[in-house]
């Protein structure tokens, strides 16, 4: 192993590390930007740690934005690029109190979690790891989620910027680094700074090894508050409007096979966000995604035809529905721009994987970058399983996470007519 190999390995496991035992865990119901005090105890951190590298115009903003700028190299006369990573993790499991594992020169099988025994990471749940044989996986205890999502990222580009830093004869453009919070929640470029990013930009946001993804879904919201009228169920003949049961009827007439159990690849759906509810009062939510804009229109016309079914069949039932556009497929950006992705191809096969490339059955803050006028596609981070207890990655896929930011960025100082 090459000394620059042996750094990387180091310095971008003692970083992932160091970020993950942080709870950024995003909260949907603050207000507060960021939503969790413990993003902005990751970003002062981040700050301090791009301070230490050398970098300028060090900031980390009254809302955790965390901003930073390497000076291109002597010579380069390419446009300035982003790397971009987001700081908090998501709700959907713990995030607080996590502890790392590190399982050295895994020999393949199932992985099992000392604190929950009957938690299994196998080779059905995770095929990928076959190709990790000798190589460490990182995973929390069973308890937690484990923060690859985005921490790695945020590892990979300040063990990158580490490496450019140190290295003087390597050549790079200008890099503007941003790191962001309350992605998970939707919120990730909401308050950014868009004058202090660069021309294009990357987010290392991604999931297996050799990825690029440059489209994603269309995304859509639909809030829904029935209220109903309680009366004494002894005497409700007729008379009573039950919110909660009657919800529950509306929600049952959404297509089972139009959910996310059961579509893949490019099939869109509709996915129940959330429940509650009595008598008087109930509420919930669907998140819409597909790929094509005009079919979540259509699934929006059609939950519009049986609010206002519902309205007929119960009268006097109140029924608030709220429609939020919330990103767009960034293809139809990114297919202006092919430059952008075309090197993000050549670096990552450079570093020796197979460039993979993919759509996102999500999304990225790079999503909402596209159209705030950054053109900027997906690049792997190297997790699995992201929001769930058996998240898992392998040192190796981090290392070569750091090493196509390198080789990104010295083509990206070879181009004049971007």
């Amino acid at each position: 192993m090459n000394r620059i190999k042996e750094f990387i390995e180091k310095d971008v496991l003692e970083r992932f590390l160091r970020y993950v035992v942080i709870d950024t865990t995003a909260d949907e119901e603050s207000s507060s930007c960021p939503s969790t005090k413990g993003q902005m105890e990751l970003a002062r951190l981040l700050e301090k740690e791009l301070k230490e590298l050398g970098l300028s115009q060090v900031e980390c903003d009254s809302c955790g934005y965390v901003y930073g700028t390497l000076t291109a190299s002597r010579g380069v006369k390419s446009p300035p690029i982003t790397f971009c990573a987001h700081m908090d993790t998501s709700p959907s499991e713990p995030g607080k109190d996590v502890r790392p594992l590190l399982h050295k020169n895994y020999n393949g099988g199932e992985i099992t979690f000392p604190d929950d025994p009957g938690l299994k990471i196998t080779l059905h749940d995770s095929p990928d790891l076959e190709s990790y044989k000798g190589d460490t996986i990182i995973t929390a205890s069973g308890k937690t989620l484990l923060g690859a999502d985005d921490k790695a990222g945020i590892a990979e580009i300040m063990t990158a910027l580490a490496c450019l830093s140190k290295d003087k004869e390597a050549k790079h453009p200008e890099l503007r680094v941003v790191f962001t919070p309350d992605e998970e929640i939707g919120r990730g470029t909401g308050k950014i700074d868009i004058e202090r990013l660069g021309k294009y930009g990357y987010t290392m946001d991604g999931s297996r090894a050799g990825e690029i993804e440059d489209e994603c879904f269309d995304a859509w919201k639909t809030e829904f508050v029935f209220t109903g009228a309680n009366v004494h169920p002894g005497f409700a003949k007729g008379k009573m409007l039950n919110a909660a049961e009657i919800a529950a009827r509306f929600i049952s007439q959404v297509p089972e096979q139009e959910t996310p159990a059961h579509t893949e690849k490019r099939e869109g759906f509709f996915h129940l966000t959330g429940f509650s509810g009595e008598e008087n009062r109930a509420r919930f939510a669907f998140i819409l995604r597909d790929f094509e804009e005009e079919e979540n229109r259509g699934r929006i016309a059609y939950l519009e035809q049986l609010k206002e079914a519902f309205e007929v069949r119960y009268p006097g039932l109140g029924i608030e529905m709220t429609v939020t556009h919330q990103y767009q497929n960034m293809l139809r950006i990114l297919e202006q721009h092919p430059r952008v992705t075309e090197l993000a191809v050549k670096a990552v096969k450079n570093t020796g994987l197979t460039p993979l490339k993919a759509a996102i059955r999500g999304g990225t803050d790079g999503a909402r970058l596209c159209y705030k006028g950054v053109p900027t596609p997906n690049i792997f981070a190297g997790g699995h399983l992201f929001h769930s207890k058996k998240e898992w990655i392998a040192l190796g896929a981090m290392v070569k996470a750091v090493e196509t930011i390198r080789e990104l960025s010295r083509l990206w100082a070879e181009e004049t007519e971007v």
